[in-house]
């Protein structure tokens, strides 16, 4: 039996469905991110599992212990949830020291000295926090102040890790250093973690499942390796890495052609024949597309980017624009110049999906 179970589970605000009929399952250990744009209910449903908001309909169960029932007007705060969560803001209290802001939610448990001090000590070494014991989290970087948030999560040896884009208000460096550490401290301690993010990126770094929402809805669950490579659909392709589209119309005999242009696709590219239509978006990422001098879709470059270890082309093909990326190192056209375009995976999907 998954550990985190959530059957059926809607959020209303009004008239507006915030999630609608969520069911999903986390295994013990495991680490599962919640990833979408704004307003896609991803928060909302991060709250519902720690207590903040109660649900509309549904159930959500950790192991054998109900959380939430609405059928069952059963509602558990979150004091008793035995969750530890961490905010986006660093959420410190400036007046008490680093030692005292771990040690705090253990105190309000009135635990036992010994076992209050031994549970603070080990939550402050296995965070590097330790030397800092003493000091006040204001003398503190962010990624600082954020290890702080984590240690008192950790104190209470939580059944299940809460963050909510924790690493959002950090710098790039930062962000990534701090990556690598929630993910060691949940190998080291085992919980379960669901994480809300809209960073690509830290879904994909840290996840071992990820769940594609959109408008309360989900769109896929899967690896980030099936996420990025099968998308379920046009959104989760367009929503994961960069991505291109053209629109592109059927010519008959299953030949197509890039709309704005008079130019056929290459005969090797056509539609698999359950997505075949009379107009599709053909889809492709751009460090998927080589360059070629033969066949291909024609194209013009319209701008060459210098961005580091890549060179990002812009090409445009019967008034659409579609990027390229190749490493800097690798030949490519110049600006002005005419190129075919051989796309490697091709995804095609309908024009209105």
């Amino acid at each position: 039996m998954s550990y985190v179970r959530l059957i059926n589970v809607t959020k209303r605000f009004g008239m507006v469905k915030a999630v609608d009929s969520l069911n999903l399952n986390i295994e013990r250990g495991e680490c599962f991110s919640l990833l979408g744009p704004s307003g896609c209910g991803k928060t909302t449903t991060l709250r519902m599992v720690a207590g903040f908001e109660d649900l509309d309909e549904g159930e959500i169960h950790v192991g054998d212990r109900l959380l939430s029932s609405k059928a069952k007007n059963f509602y558990l705060p979150p004091e008793k949830r035995h969750f530890g969560m961490v905010f986006q803001a660093f959420a410190v209290w400036p007046h008490l020291s680093v030692y005292e802001n771990v040690a705090f939610p253990l105190r309000i448990q009135r635990m036992g000295k010994a076992e209050l001090e031994q549970r603070t000590k080990d939550a402050l070494l296995s965070t590097n926090l330790w030397g800092v014991a003493d000091g006040s989290p204001e003398d503190l970087s962010g990624g600082g102040k954020q290890r702080v948030a984590l240690a008192r999560a950790l104190a209470i040896n939580p059944d299940v890790m809460l963050l909510d884009e924790p690493l959002s208000s950090l710098d790039p460096h930062l962000r990534e250093e701090m990556r690598f550490e929630i993910k060691d401290l949940q190998k080291k301690y085992g919980f379960a973690i669901i994480y809300v993010t809209h960073d690509q990126s830290e879904a994909m770094a840290l996840s071992d499942r990820i769940m594609v929402m959109k408008s309360g809805v989900v769109q896929q669950i899967d690896s980030p390796l099936n996420i990025y490579s099968s998308p379920a659909n046009k959104f989760v392709f367009n929503f994961i890495g960069l991505s291109n589209f053209l629109d592109v119309s059927a010519l008959g005999n299953g030949q197509y052609t890039v709309e704005g242009s008079n130019t056929s696709l290459p005969t090797s590219l056509v539609p698999p024949r359950e997505k075949a239509a009379p107009k599709l978006s053909l889809a492709s990422r751009p460090s998927e597309i080589d360059f070629t001098t033969e066949g291909g879709i024609l194209g013009t470059v319209r701008r060459k980017s210098f961005l580091g270890e890549v060179i990002d082309y812009q090409v445009d093909v019967g008034g659409q624009t579609v990027r390229v990326q190749k490493g800097r190192r690798e030949a490519g056209p110049n600006v002005g110049e005419a190129c075919g375009l051989h796309l490697l995976r091709p995804h095609w999907y309908g024009i209105e999906e």
